[in-house]
């Protein structure tokens, strides 16, 4: 009875590979599925984007560091202004 293993390709190694071909396919589903989650809603991090600087920020930037002076960066900020 255990000789004879008839059309199923030998037995053990049959339902060996039917088992690593399952668990592929769970291992592929379940990542499929967190990967369609995380696009979805995105990582705890990627909602929270810092907004745009204006030219304004930039300017107050350039005062603090000492690269203008207070007169170039009223005049700068007067053309911004209008």
């Amino acid at each position: 009875m255990w000789g004879y293993m008839g059309n199923y390709g030998g037995g053990w190694g049959g339902m060996g590979f039917g088992l690593i071909g399952m668990s592929l396919f769970w291992i592929v589903l379940i990542i499929g599925i967190v990967a369609l989650l995380k696009g979805r809603w995105g990582s705890p991090g990627s909602g929270e984007r810092r907004p745009e600087k204006t030219a304004l920020d930039i300017l107050k930037e350039r005062y603090a560091r000492g690269e203008i002076d207070k007169a170039e960066f009223d005049q700068k900020r007067n053309d911004l202004a209008a």
